[in-house]
């Protein structure tokens, strides 16, 4: 599996207990730690109509990544 944290600090331990209790801004820290991980997750490669590749970030797929990320937080209770 790949390690999202890259050499960056852990997300301080009263952050998570705060996103597991619902704290509407913890989740948001949390979401923020881990965009760029899922951002990585969710690029793919469109081509353009002359053949040429353009990696974008796929929203929906991101979308639903950060749903469930707020579904594990919440469940952990």
């Amino acid at each position: 599996m790949v390690n999202p944290n890259k050499g960056r600090a852990l997300l301080p331990m009263p952050v998570i207990e705060a996103a597991r209790a619902g704290d509407a801004e913890a989740v948001e820290q949390v979401l923020r730690y881990y965009e760029g991980y899922i951002n990585k997750l969710c690029t793919r490669t469109l081509y353009d109509k002359y053949g040429y590749p353009h990696e974008c970030v796929d929203e929906h797929m991101k979308h639903l990544l950060e749903i469930k990320l707020i579904h594990a937080i919440v469940a952990m209770n």
